[in-house]
């Protein structure tokens, strides 16, 4: 069990790029698949993009891929969703979030009911 916190949201340009941390503290991320969701506003929470727990292997919905990158450092307990050439429909709350235990397969990483720990969600909103 793993407490995780968002952070680097904010108000970005289109064409501009944020970086996004989820930082987890109470535990470890090891053994942790990972993952990015996001939400806008009058809309259903939808995948971003998850990460195994090596690394490895990363997925990306199709919204964004191209455009973003996710990765982890074990190390530093924290998660990253690089963002670049962002656009005013990426503007959302950004959430990560964990999933413990080995699963067979990729389809689930896509599944935001597979994942048992949740951040509280960072601000990013992309300007016209």
């Amino acid at each position: 069990q793993v407490q995780l916190v968002e952070s680097g949201g904010g108000l970005v340009q289109a064409e501009g790029s944020l970086r996004l941390s989820c930082a987890a503290s109470g535990g470890t991320l090891r053994n942790y698949a990972m993952g990015w969701f996001r939400q806008a506003p009058g809309k259903e929470r939808e995948f971003a993009a998850a990460v195994s727990w090596t690394g490895a292997a990363t997925f990306y919905a199709d919204s964004v891929k191209g455009r973003f990158t996710i990765s982890r450092d074990n190390a530093k307990n924290t998660v990253y969703l690089q963002m670049n050439s962002l656009k005013p429909e990426d503007t959302a709350v950004y959430y990560c979030a964990a999933k413990g235990g080995f699963r067979m397969g990729t389809t689930w990483y896509r599944i935001a009911t597979e994942y048992d720990n949740w951040g509280q969600g960072t601000q990013v909103t992309v300007s016209t």
